[in-house]
């Protein structure tokens, strides 16, 4: 879409009128700092969400999406890190329920209108106790200024090195429409879906199927493109909530201008969340994206994009600033996807500037202490260009270093 004007603000989850968040330290698992985080909505919202497609899904991942498909208002989200509630048993959904029913018992909602998230070790039952004191904390301490929006994007890292959130505001009708998000995610990370927790508002007035249209769309475009180790979690989440106080006209078609303006802004939250989840990869050092340009369907240009991103192989050149180029042909050519490899060219782009190292068949001439130079950036950028058709797609990774293997190694401990 593209045409309509999206203006980043500072914020995450409190940016949007109506919504306010809260962080607490419940003690889960980890000591010394915030572990839980609420966001909550006096006004009911509209939700969507997209979630793993591990056939072992966490409790929580259960229990948000039967509540999103019932179509219900919802009011609140309550997320821990520590322990992801994942294996269980019947135990583990009882947890959410009980969650849920502290929630609605301090917000005076229903039950049926608090979504719940984990994110964590798998495997060990929640201390329900302390999950219940912290949502009875959470609710005490809810604000909607922007640095309870931030506190709560720190309460629910685990292996994040930083908070994850991004804002921005749109026109519609001459109403300002404000959309905020938050995510998690540094490990296991490897769509389909998005392996995260992710949180988005928005003050827009929209009818809930078409928010999921669009909301399932956009991650095709967004988290679905993003990989750090190859492995897709259990408690894949992405959640988006739309209270409509900004007073819109409610978006009750996908079409349309107001539906074209509203997805812009999903889109860029997400694609902004996305980044930053794939940059920050366990003991990432660089942020790699790969562009896919001239396929002959979006489907090839993404399936090519990921495999370079995927490969083992290229993230630990990109991490040793090898311009091993060999990596990334390889990893196009074992993608499943027919092509000339003699009608193909490699870029590593900088800027403005596209370095040719591969063409017609061959290396190009280029300067190896230029591209080792490059490769040496914080973003790392690959364009592989193809003549077979329109269709573009971009991935994006992080480099493999030592220290993946030693967060790892004693993730549990």
């Amino acid at each position: 879409m593209g045409s309509v004007k999206v203006t980043r603000i500072e914020g995450g989850v409190t940016a949007a009128k109506g919504f306010s968040a809260a962080s607490t330290a419940a003690r889960i698992k980890y000591e010394g700092r915030t572990d839980m985080a609420m966001i909550y909505s006096a006004s009911p919202c509209t939700s969507a969400g997209t979630f793993t497609r591990n056939v072992v899904k966490a409790a929580p991942v259960i229990w948000d999406r039967d509540l999103v498909k019932s179509g219900k208002p919802m009011h609140a989200v309550v997320v821990n890190s520590g322990i992801a509630n994942a294996c269980t048993g019947q135990e583990g959904l009882d947890y959410c329920r009980q969650t849920a029913e502290a929630a609605a018992s301090c917000l005076n909602i229903p039950a049926d209108s608090v979504l719940v998230g984990s994110t964590g070790v798998i495997g060990f039952q929640l201390p329900i106790d302390r999950i219940q004191a912290g949502v009875s904390a959470l609710a005490k301490s809810l604000g909607e200024d922007l640095e309870h929006g931030t506190a709560a994007a720190r309460a629910i890292m685990t292996t994040d090195t930083h908070k994850k959130e991004c804002a921005c505001t749109f026109e519609i009708e001459g109403k300002t429409v404000t959309v905020g998000g938050m995510s998690k995610g540094s490990g296991m990370i490897h769509p389909n879906m998005c392996t995260m927790l992710g949180y988005v508002t928005t003050d827009a007035a929209v009818d809930t199927d078409v928010l999921q249209t669009a909301v399932s769309a956009i991650v095709d475009e967004t988290f679905n493109m993003i990989s750090v180790d190859g492995d897709t979690s259990t408690n894949d989440t992405l959640l988006v909530l739309a209270n409509g106080e900004a007073g819109n006209t409610v978006i009750n078609a996908a079409e349309g201008p107001a539906y074209e303006a509203l997805y812009e802004a999903l889109y860029t939250i997400c694609r902004d969340l996305a980044m930053q989840m794939a940059g920050d990869g366990e003991g990432a050092t660089k942020l790699i994206e790969v562009n896919v340009q001239g396929m002959d369907t979006i489907e090839n240009a993404r399936i090519l994009a990921k495999s370079v991103i995927c490969s083992s192989l290229t993230k630990a050149a990109v991490y040793g600033s090898d311009a091993n180029w060999g990596r990334i042909l390889c990893a196009l050519g074992y993608a499943g996807v027919d092509f000339d490899p003699n009608d193909l060219q490699l870029y590593f782009v900088d800027g403005d500037r596209n370095m040719l190292i591969f063409t017609e068949g061959a290396a190009a001439d280029y300067s190896e202490e230029e591209a080792t130079a490059l490769l040496k950036k914080e973003k790392v950028t690959i364009l592989a260009q193809f003549h077979m058709g329109e269709a573009s797609a971009t991935a994006w990774g992080c480099d493999l270093t030592y220290d993946y293997v030693k967060i790892n190694a004693d993730y549990r401990s």
